[in-house]
């Protein structure tokens, strides 16, 4: 089974069976997917001798009649889906993000049904998909639950809140519970006011200096911090 195959099944059991029926609509997932693929291979670029940065942001245009198919399969679902499939795509092939990596769609009167269109942009965040285990040599990385972001802004709030730059699904944490702020002196943890508090290596603080291979506790959720170089020099 092909790549691309693999991830046409993953969507299907994502969105539990709702695209089973594929294959009478005009646009499939995996079309979609090539496609995406194909616009980040193009627009990636070379930033020097060992780091090629793609594009984050994805927009896919659609005639009205394959918007409307879409959203009855689940829009928000294919989009994060497709969005998991090119971060796994872009740790294949090397590539490094500048924020976290989105997919959306638009309607287009101008289209027919069939054919879409893809947009593409690198636009900063507060964080990016880490697309390996190791840190980078710009960036700051974080660990939580398995999940690995590079910290690629200044500062980075994590918490329940939607609004969170990274959100986490937690009954101990607070909504916004906890800052990490990267500095000219260091990386800097802070607890946000939260009810059940911060802890670092199993102390509770109200702030501190992180160092690399740290351990910080926020609720039942355990965050593994490891330090880059040169993390406040822009690219």
């Amino acid at each position: 089974m092909g790549v691309l195959d693999r991830f046409e099944k993953g969507v299907e059991r994502a969105m539990n069976g709702a695209l089973s029926k594929i294959g009478r609509g005009d646009v499939k997932p995996v079309e979609l997917a090539s496609r995406l693929r194909r616009e980040m291979d193009d627009r990636a670029a070379v930033m020097g001798r060992d780091r090629t940065v793609a594009p984050n942001e994805f927009t896919i245009d659609l005639s009205p009649e394959d918007f409307t198919q879409i959203e009855s399969w689940g829009a928000e679902t294919l989009a994060d889906e497709l969005a998991t499939d090119l971060t796994e795509y872009a740790a294949s092939q090397h590539y490094a993000f500048v924020g976290p990596v989105s997919v959306s769609f638009e309607e287009h009167e101008e289209l027919t049904g069939g054919r879409f269109q893809v947009r593409s942009a690198s636009v900063r965040g507060a964080v990016a998909p880490a697309t390996s285990s190791a840190p980078s040599t710009r960036h700051p990385l974080i660990d939580i639950d398995g999940q690995r972001y590079l910290l690629t802004g200044p500062v980075t709030v994590i918490g329940r809140d939607a609004d969170a730059d990274i959100v986490v699904d937690d009954p101990g944490v607070s909504r916004r519970h906890l800052e990490i702020r990267v500095t000219p002196d260091g990386v800097v943890a802070t607890d946000l006011g939260s009810t059940n508090g911060l802890y670092v290596e199993g102390h509770q603080v109200p702030a501190a200096t992180l160092l690399d291979g740290n351990t910080l506790t926020i609720g039942r959720t355990r965050i593994m911090f490891w330090s880059g170089t040169a993390t406040t020099e822009d690219w």
